[in-house]
């Protein structure tokens, strides 16, 4: 081929590249919602409160971004903006456990990847700076009734830190909600498999010492930090890492600790327990099997989902939809998130999250439990239930008006609320849809 040929196909082959990458990554057009302006009284629909309760055409008034009032019969304020949600449901937004969403934009181009950081120890990442607010996943994820994400940074070993954010705002100061939320550490790693021979028992040991250390020395950070402000003596030198290790110390922050193995969840109790950490699990695929264990020392679990492979052979085959069923008899509380550790759909995933919950219904978990289970609970595990969760007076007015039941894949939101704002609920998967009616139906 000529060299100047080649040389042209090599700039359009990276030229169209280029411009792909671009289009995909471009900004959503939904704008964020404004701040409320008029209270808006919903009336007539079916109340799911959150916490298990239902009001049968219920009512509830929205003013100033905060829920006023919740019940039967609520007297609307004049230039009340009113919503006849008769026939409909209404319930709090749905909060995502854990998910990458805003840190991953499409898996098999890296530059929209920012969901891990470089190296094993990392306690000073924290994942709501690399959030993209224009990501089109956001208005996907909010079509389906997710008004709240806990996002956490992958990784091994010590990946960083957590954050609770709302899926609508400008920039993500609007839409953080409680940033950092806890540490997440991969606490597989730090108990590796097979039998327990002589080489597993000392890399396990010699792990978790690796983290021992870490909290040790972070420890002595907070010491000599407090001395030097007690004696005005000369400041010591800022540690980042340190410095982020000091709120799992005082307990401010839990642990949360991805652990799937009976083995790594026996050991991640054993430790944090040891040192009088807060520890949530995060994955929890054996969790059943130490169900007292949890209870005892009230350690609540993010269960990685409900549409999983079971891990062992002689699991039963339907292991993983069980498991909410099997917790909640068990008295362990938990929250049911809608992304797996690595799968490959990642954020994408998200707007599926109360599919997890109706297929826990389908096998033996209470309705209302389900939906408490992506509501209240998770609101309580990142320690937001004082605003967020479910419809009770005082809380943050955050909640959607949906068809029918929000577990059941026929039904759609039909509006959605973030502390009083509205929320549009446009989004790229809708977009196509329309246009591909109209493309067929002409």
């Amino acid at each position: 081929m000529n060299p100047l040929l080649r040389i042209a196909v090599r700039f359009s082959f990276v030229w169209t590249s280029v411009a792909l990458i671009s289009n995909a990554l471009s900004a959503h057009d939904q704008v964020p919602g404004a701040p409320q302006r008029k209270p808006i009284l919903i009336h007539g629909g079916t109340l799911h409160i959150g916490n298990g309760e239902i009001v049968e055409k219920g009512s509830i008034l929205l003013v100033d971004g905060k829920i006023q009032a919740v019940g039967r019969r609520v007297d609307a304020p004049e230039k009340a903006i009113s919503i006849d949600a008769t026939g409909q449901h209404v319930y709090p937004g749905l909060i995502e456990s854990m998910t990458d969403l805003g840190l991953r934009e499409i898996s098999a181009v890296d530059v929209t990847v920012d969901s891990t950081e470089w190296g094993n120890e990392n306690p000073n990442v924290r994942s709501w700076i690399a959030v993209n607010p224009d990501s089109e996943l956001i208005p996907v994820a909010r079509a389906g009734g997710v008004l709240l994400a806990h996002v956490a940074p992958g990784g091994s070993f010590l990946r960083g830190q957590s954050a609770l954010i709302a899926l609508d705002g400008w920039t993500i100061q609007d839409m953080a909600v409680r940033a950092p939320a806890g540490m997440c550490v991969d606490w597989e790693t730090l108990t590796p498999r097979g039998s327990d021979d002589a080489d597993t028992v000392k890399k396990r040991e010699e792990r978790l010492q690796q983290l021992d250390d870490w909290l040790d020395r972070a420890e002595r950070y907070g010491i000599a930090q407090e001395e030097a402000a007690n004696t005005e003596s000369r400041a010591i030198a800022t540690d980042v890492r340190l410095e982020s290790l000091l709120p799992v110390l005082s307990r401010e922050l839990p642990i949360i600790a991805h652990a799937d193995a009976l083995a790594a969840i026996r050991s991640a109790v054993a430790y944090t327990q040891a040192r009088g950490l807060r520890l949530v699990i995060y994955g929890g695929h054996d969790a059943g099997d130490c169900a007292e264990l949890l209870k005892r020392y009230r350690i609540p679990v993010i269960i990685a989902g409900t549409y999983r492979l079971p891990r062992q052979r002689d699991d039963d085959y339907d292991a993983p939809y069980t498991l909410p069923a099997r917790l909640e008899s068990a008295g362990v509380k938990f929250a049911i998130a809608g992304e797996q550790p690595g799968y490959p759909g990642g954020a994408s995933n998200a707007r599926n999250l109360p599919y997890h919950a109706g297929c826990a219904v389908a096998y033996g978990l209470d309705r209302e439990a389900a939906v408490k289970a992506i509501t209240l609970s998770p609101a309580e595990i990142l320690g937001v239930d004082d605003r967020l969760g479910s419809l009770e007076t005082g809380k943050d007015a955050t909640l959607i008006i949906v068809d029918g039941d929000v577990l059941e894949s026929p039904s759609n939101v039909q509006q959605a609320f973030i502390e009083g704002r509205t929320v549009d609920l446009g989004n790229r998967h809708r977009t196509l849809f329309e246009k591909y009616r109209r493309k067929y139906s002409r």
